[in-house]
């Protein structure tokens, strides 16, 4: 996924980048409401992370500019202020769940997981033929086999099976697969899908290359029958 981090305390937006991006997500920090204004206006996200207590412009702001745009990306808040009437305002506000402050990174992480299923349809895992993904806990295995991906093979699994049958252009990868600041090439793009590749096909898992336009995970044909039936 790629997640927007609007966080003013640079200790604890440190150790969320960090473990963010460890599980296999790419992120972008941002530490002013006005920066986290224009970086959800021009760029699309997964999930955004957001600190209420942010300088320039209040992250309560920045959400309900958020919303007046019909943007329905997930929204997890933060915030130093536990008293109810601020939960309620932020979740009326449009934010999906609230987190205070000071909290556990393993709680966090469970938020964010949970978040993702929500915006995938709530499912836990995709599959595709003999191939499972499991969102929650990012993971996957073909044939019943674990295999041994790195996170950014993961990141690249999981866009091309939510996109199962549809082409993905490589600038749409670098998008979700990478965060600001991140000199990631195409041709970086075309070493990752190499290496998922050499892990699939064995199974019987095949990414088409279209060449100048991008990349297609393939439908097994028992796949494709079911959902022409």
């Amino acid at each position: 996924m790629r997640i927007l981090l609007a966080e003013d305390d640079p200790i604890i937006a440190d150790g969320l980048v960090r473990t963010l991006k460890k599980a296999g997500h790419a992120v972008d920090h941002v530490d002013t409401g006005t920066d986290a204004d224009a970086a959800v206006f021009s760029q699309p996200y997964d999930l955004v992370i957001l600190d209420l207590g942010l300088p320039k412009l209040p992250g309560i702001e920045v959400l309900r500019r958020l919303r007046g745009r019909k943007c329905a990306v997930p929204v997890l808040i933060l915030t130093a202020q536990d008293g109810v009437e601020e939960r309620v305002r932020g979740l009326d506000a449009g934010a999906d769940d609230y987190l205070t402050k000071p909290f556990a990174l393993p709680e966090l992480e469970a938020r964010v997981r949970a978040l993702s299923r929500r915006g995938s349809g709530n499912a836990t895992r995709i599959e595709l033929g003999k191939l499972i993904y499991d969102q929650a806990d990012r993971m996957a295995s073909l044939n019943g086999q674990i295999i041994e991906l790195s996170a950014r093979e993961l990141g690249l699994l999981e866009v091309l099976l939510l996109r199962a049958g549809r082409l993905v252009g490589k600038e749409q990868l670098v998008e979700h697969l990478c965060s600001w600041g991140e000199e990631v090439s195409n041709n970086a793009i075309e070493v990752y899908v190499h290496r998922l590749r050499k892990k699939l096909e064995p199974g019987g898992v095949k990414i088409a290359t279209v060449r100048g336009l991008g990349y297609c995970l393939e439908k097994p044909a028992s796949v494709e029958s079911r959902e022409h039936e």
